[in-house]
């Protein structure tokens, strides 16, 4: 981690007084308490009226902003496709649906979406904003047979919980998700009742396809009863829908190459009380709220305090938030020059992490799901980069693939963490690749540059920009050698 980071977010324990927040776990009970009351398990907070200074608000808001932009992030993304007419694909990319439904795509997703970073190339996507307090839904699972499948369901702080997916031996069936405060009559015939502990839920299924056009007829039928509906239309019938007949929408504004900017820091301190009032305090994190809360109030009646909080958000943008979109700067070394998040989807009270993950590539699967590997950086510790005829390798000793028991990839991104077109339309080799070749020793060796390694090596060749980019490594379902860090990625040899 950068060290020009590391004496603020090492210290807001003993600068906020949050010695309860490292025991953090989550709860569907918890409400948002009024600064200045004194909670059950939690100390009183600031009394309202009391005076603060510009510079107290700033500390105060320079925490609120890193603890806060994930959960922004999210709801910003939930209330842009929100009005949608139904389910459809922004700019005909990007699977998107208003709350009550998902869509589906019915291939790899588009290389030229902005919409998230870091997307795969692996899976079939889909993805849906739901509000489960006021409109419950059913989560539909077909039977996906052998193909290695996940469903990730995550709260409003973009932790997962509702476990669906080949790794778990979820059944083909109906499983309805419920938020924190609904009280309704449960159907029969159900798999399970999932309980999110925040009203706002985001359901994102993916299902392994190979790149072979076989494989692609061969999913289409099973991709048609991946849906969503609101519980009001349970009939105990596997409903179907023709993917391919979903309407395009306009794509959103973008924000130049990169990915669209869902925190815009200048309307940070508007919308965090909007998401307060949504997502209830965790144990341990009322102090959290009341204190943040305090600032928010003084800043609502106080236009200096005001002006003083959108110049910290602009600060912490730049300063903090900004360099955690670097890999280098996200998750722990796991050997080799690569970093990986050891708790991804299960955030707690580690805001750094949540933070770096929402900025640098949002909604990880958990750990047992996939584990997330990825590098900047060549073997020397130089940044990965093709242009100048660079060139590098990356060989998987014998039988020293990704240990899994879905299947791996390794992904391609450019400078802004997207797809950066080239030639072969190829952005990940792994699993899905029918066509690798290994060396006379059984490795396997991966060329990863700009122009062509030879025709000889195409089929082992992952494109890559003229420009930096950044490498990634997904193990879905891992073995215990990854999740307990016996296996360590290779190193990214530079070549020439």
């Amino acid at each position: 981690m950068s060290k020009a980071l590391s004496p603020f977010l090492a210290a807001p324990a003993l600068l906020f007084g949050l010695s309860g927040v490292a025991h953090a776990c989550p709860s569907t009970d918890a409400q948002t308490s009024p600064a200045g009351a004194n909670v059950s398990g939690s100390l009183p907070g600031t009394p309202p009226g009391t005076v603060m200074t510009k510079e107290y608000a700033q500390a105060v808001g320079r925490m609120a902003y890193i603890w806060g932009w994930p959960l922004v992030n999210n709801y910003n993304r939930s209330q842009a496709i929100a009005k949608l007419p139904g389910p459809g694909k922004n700019g005909g990319v990007v699977p998107v649906s208003p709350p009550g439904a998902i869509s589906m795509l019915t291939d790899y997703i588009k290389p030229e979406q902005q919409f998230i970073t870091c997307p795969n190339q692996d899976t079939v996507y889909g993805a849906g904003y739901q509000h489960v307090d006021t409109q419950p839904v059913i989560v539909q699972v077909p039977d996906f047979g052998d193909r290695f499948y996940v469903y990730q369901i995550a709260d409003a702080r973009t932790e997962s919980f509702c476990p669906i997916g080949k790794q778990y031996g979820s059944k083909p069936g109906f499983y309805l998700l419920v938020g924190p405060n609904w009280k309704g009559q449960v159907p029969k015939g159900l798999v399970t009742v999932c309980r999110a502990s925040t009203d706002l839920v985001v359901v994102l299924p993916r299902a392994f396809m190979d790149d072979t056009p076989k494989d692609k007829a061969a999913i289409q039928k099973t991709l048609s009863q991946i849906m969503v509906y609101p519980l009001d239309q349970y009939d105990g019938k596997m409903k179907r829908m023709d993917w391919n007949k979903t309407p395009n929408f306009p794509a959103p504004p973008g924000m130049g190459k990169g990915e669209i900017q869902w925190v815009v820091p200048e309307k940070f301190f508007d919308e965090l009380p909007i998401v307060m009032q949504q997502v209830p305090p965790r144990p341990g994190e009322e102090s959290l709220y009341a204190m943040f809360q305090s600032v928010l109030d003084t800043a609502a009646k106080d236009p200096q305090i005001k002006q003083a909080l959108t110049q910290t958000a602009v600060a912490t943008e730049k300063e903090v938030i900004a360099p955690l979109f670097e890999f280098r700067n996200n998750g722990r070394p796991v050997g080799n020059g690569w970093n990986s998040p050891s708790n991804g989807a299960r955030w707690g009270a580690d805001y750094l992490s949540r933070t770096a993950t929402a900025k640098s590539n949002m909604y990880d699967n958990t750990p047992e799901e996939t584990r997330y590997m990825y590098t900047d950086l060549d073997a020397g510790g130089t940044r990965l980069n093709g242009s100048g005829g660079n060139a590098y390798t990356i060989t998987f000793a014998k039988g020293q693939t990704p240990p899994v028991k879905g299947f791996w990839s390794l992904t391609m991104y450019n400078k802004h963490h997207l797809f950066e077109p080239n030639a072969l339309n190829r952005f990940s080799l792994g699993t899905k690749s029918r066509n690798l070749k290994t060396n006379a020793d059984g490795s396997l060796t991966l060329y990863v540059q700009h122009a062509s390694p030879g025709k000889d090596k195409e089929s082992n060749w992952l494109p890559a920009p003229d420009d930096d980019f950044s490498l990634f490594i997904r193990a879905y379902w891992p073995d215990a050698a990854i999740t307990e860090g016996s296996w360590t990625p290779p190193s990214v040899e530079k070549a020439r």
